[in-house]
């Protein structure tokens, strides 16, 4: 940033945002030129971890465990499919960063007139919020588990992480990517385990990441939610739209030299060995959270109303059985809170990211946290008061949240899809045949989904 930016800054906290996304840290890692493979794939290793964090956000916990538990293992191919649409889509958005050197929203915001540009800014930022809405949600309700304190008291205390974010941006991007990696990790561990108590039927489970007929049946298998409506929660929580825009900025942290097409080409190699990796690992830990649900709760759906009845039933020997125990219920709550804290964090990144690419300005980090957070805060902070912190409600929220999340997605894949495969703006790195079709037979299949889901919800 040049010093008349900087000389600016004194006297208006906005500032017109420069030409490069997250410019503090891009191309700020140096990535060697020889060496081994996985010696190179280390050092580009680290924003496939802050793009899975997305994939696993409180708001999946919500909608995969009751999935499990009112559906058994049948969803299981639904987040299957998810995971793979999110490999193919983060793919996308990691190339159009490396290559064009622009975020989404900047590809977005100069390709676009003026209506255009703020309505997908609009509708980007609410999805943003509604990721925000389960991060709260979800980390009141761990702090809550955990301390004790009345539910009122962390919803309030979950404003403060921006001094946690603020805090480790000092520390360099590098740091950040490996603390989202060990909260990641630990998530992974606890599930591992939990799933290993649990001894869910390992033949079923396999059946059932094959897609059948009833996964998208209209009719309830046990008079809990709508198949349809958790199917599009399932894929809202596990393809979020704003790590598109995320991972499209930090892709462009590794330093690559874009004079030399090979070199550009072997980033974007390593870019999507980095994501699909860690994509992988968020794909098993959904499929954990279900089949915990799956295996310990099938039959008690109606009783799992909530965070804290999931806490309560992991220490209950009637329903999770022998394996029931306070460390269980601990270690769950737990994994939670990493899961919200680590969500935070990329969820923070992206609103700069957004605000910048569509509306040509930055505000500073702090300021821009303490809006989204006090946007999110709000409704969660009425829904507590006026049910008395009942947490229940708090979970139909979160689910809320993730269908919305659902029907926002197309509104972020559409100009990806788009710019990517277009030769005129990506060149010899456009999109090929197979993978610009199955990307746009992926966007009308979900859109498909939540015409009817929205469809169900008027008629309803």
């Amino acid at each position: 940033m040049d010093n008349s930016m900087n000389k600016k800054t004194h006297h208006s906290l906005i500032e017109h945002a420069g030409e490069k996304s997250l410019a503090e840290v891009n191309g700020s890692i140096e990535v060697p030129k020889d060496g081994s493979f996985w010696r190179r794939l280390l050092a580009f290793s680290g924003p496939g971890a802050l793009v899975a964090v997305g994939y696993m956000d409180p708001g999946n916990w919500v909608t995969s465990i009751k999935g499990g538990a009112a559906y058994h293992y049948l969803l299981l191919s639904v987040i299957l499919i998810s995971s793979l649409i999110a490999m193919l889509l983060q793919y996308m958005a990691g190339k159009l960063g490396i290559v064009k050197q622009e975020d989404l929203a900047q590809a977005t915001g100069n390709r676009t007139n003026k209506f255009g540009r703020y309505a997908l800014w609009i509708m980007t930022e609410l999805a943003l919020v509604a990721t925000d809405i389960a991060e709260v949600v979800g980390g009141a309700i761990a702090m809550s588990l955990l301390f004790g304190w009345p539910l009122l008291v962390t919803i309030f205390l979950t404003a403060f992480d921006v001094i946690i974010l603020l805090l480790l941006m000092k520390f360099g991007f590098r740091k950040i990517e490996a603390i989202v990696m060990t909260l990641i990790l630990t998530i992974l561990v606890v599930f591992v385990y939990l799933t290993i108590l649990s001894k869910p039927d390992w033949m079923a489970i396999m059946g059932n990441y094959v897609p059948r007929p009833q996964t998208l049946s209209t009719e309830s298998l046990h008079g809990l939610d709508n198949p349809i409506t958790l199917t599009a929660g399932i894929i809202g929580a596990t393809v979020m739209p704003h790590n598109l825009y995320l991972h499209s900025s930090i892709s462009q942290t590794r330093q690559v030299n874009h004079e030399d097409p090979a070199e550009v080409k072997e980033a974007i190699k390593l870019m999507t060995w980095d994501s699909n990796i860690q994509l992988t690992l968020a794909f098993f830990i959904n499929s954990m959270l279900l089949i915990v649900g799956a295996a310990l709760f099938f039959g008690h759906a109606a009783e799992l109303d909530g965070f804290h009845q999931l806490y309560d039933a992991l220490n209950d020997h009637n329903i999770a059985g022998a394996i029931a125990s306070p460390v269980l219920s601990t270690l769950f709550a737990l994994a939670l809170l990493a899961s919200g804290q680590n969500s935070t964090i990329t969820g923070t990144l992206t609103g700069e990211i957004i605000m910048e690419g569509f509306l040509h300005f930055r505000i500073p980090m702090w300021l821009r946290r303490v809006i989204t957070r006090g946007i999110a805060i709000t409704p969660v902070l009425i829904i507590a008061i006026m049910y008395g912190g009942n947490e229940s409600q708090m979970d139909a929220l979160i689910e809320s949240t993730q269908v919305f999340l659902s029907i926002a997605l197309p509104f972020s894949m559409a100009p990806l899809i788009y710019f990517t495969s277009s030769k005129k703006i990506m060149g010899q790195f456009a999109n090929s045949a197979w993978v610009k079709w199955v990307g746009w037979l992926c966007f009308v299949g979900l859109t498909i989904i939540n015409i009817v889901l929205v469809w169900q919800m008027f008629a309803g």
